[in-house]
């Protein structure tokens, strides 16, 4: 069954969806941008306080795509000891040099998730050279948020041509990108081993709101739903 991963700004919200048992707690500062970072020693005390059975992902922020400004990042974040480490890959920058260098941290153990942005037109074929590289995970998300939620700017055949390309690999796949409870029911079906959500889960749909327990319980319902 695909997993639910929330995004959260704070060690309350944290402790918020962890009470509700979403699968993987995605931390992040909405307000920074697309994929936002927390402070480093914030994420450090959030991983501290979770349970030790929980699932931890962050953001490095949006930062260009130069290597002497993103190994220092990951490097830095995976020392808070979240699970899964993810950068987002912007265009323009050199990724290739970016690459090699995070494949060095994958060797030594990093959990690296790369973020894919749907609005870029990405070329899938960089999947595999972050297979290649160690990585962990490809998640296809939206940089710009005005533009609407993935399933606008994507069909649905583009989007299983995405997971099934990163299953393929061995790789977890994930979707985002402003979604919505009514997405949730066609993207199940594409079988991504997670969708992500944040607008969704905040008081009036605003991504940077606070959460709201009501419709994260209303997404948790309609989830359980459609596992019968």
């Amino acid at each position: 069954m695909t997993a639910m991963l929330a995004s959260v700004n704070s060690l309350a919200e944290a402790l918020l969806v962890e009470a509700a048992a979403v699968d993987i707690i995605d931390l992040k500062q909405p307000a920074r941008g697309a994929l936002g970072a927390l402070d480093v020693a914030v994420v450090a005390e959030i991983v501290r306080r979770m349970q030790p059975g929980s699932c931890v992902s962050a953001t490095i922020g949006d930062l260009p795509m130069q290597p002497e400004l993103i190994l220092p990042a990951v490097q830095a974040m995976a020392a808070t000891g979240v699970n899964y480490v993810k950068i987002g890959f912007f265009p323009g920058g050199d990724w290739q040099t970016c690459i090699a260098g995070l494949q060095t941290l994958a060797e030594q153990g990093v959990a690296l998730v790369a973020v894919l942005f749907a609005d870029t037109r990405p070329d899938f074929s960089i999947i595999d050279v972050l297979a290649k590289a160690g990585f962990r995970g490809v998640m296809l998300d939206t940089a710009d948020k005005q533009l609407g939620s993935l399933t606008r700017l994507m069909t649905l055949d583009e989007l299983q041509m995405f997971v099934d390309r990163v299953a393929s690999l061995g790789l977890l796949s994930g979707l985002a990108g402003s979604l919505r409870v009514g997405d949730v029911a066609g993207l199940v079906q594409l079988s991504p081993d997670y969708l992500g959500f944040r607008g969704a889960l905040c008081r009036e749909h605003s991504r940077t709101a606070q959460l709201d327990v009501a419709q994260i319980d209303k997404l948790r319902q309609h989830w359980r739903a459609l596992a019968y």
